[in-house]
């Protein structure tokens, strides 16, 4: 199953990591020390939330489209895929 969901990254000026959450799986929070890390924690966190609904018999969330989501200063999306 191929999936894809958009995440919000978090960059604060004067840090070099990156925070991330998902607004289509509650609680669903990660980060990397830069910005390739964060991607990678991405996906690694995301594809374990799904894993959990799954194994728990729950259905799989419908994703956002992408330009519904709004951001702050120092944020901005990007779309994860999953390979589930």
């Amino acid at each position: 199953m191929k999936l894809v969901y958009p995440a919000i990254f978090l960059h604060e000026e004067g840090t070099p990591g990156y925070a991330v959450e998902f607004p289509d799986l509650p609680g669903c929070v990660t980060g990397g020390d830069n910005l390739a890390e964060a991607l990678f924690m991405a996906e690694d966190a995301a594809s374990g939330w799904i894993l959990d609904e799954l194994e728990n018999g729950q259905l799989v969330p419908e994703a956002s489209n992408i330009e519904s989501i709004t951001t702050e200063e120092g944020q901005f999306v990007s779309l994860i895929a999953l390979d589930m």
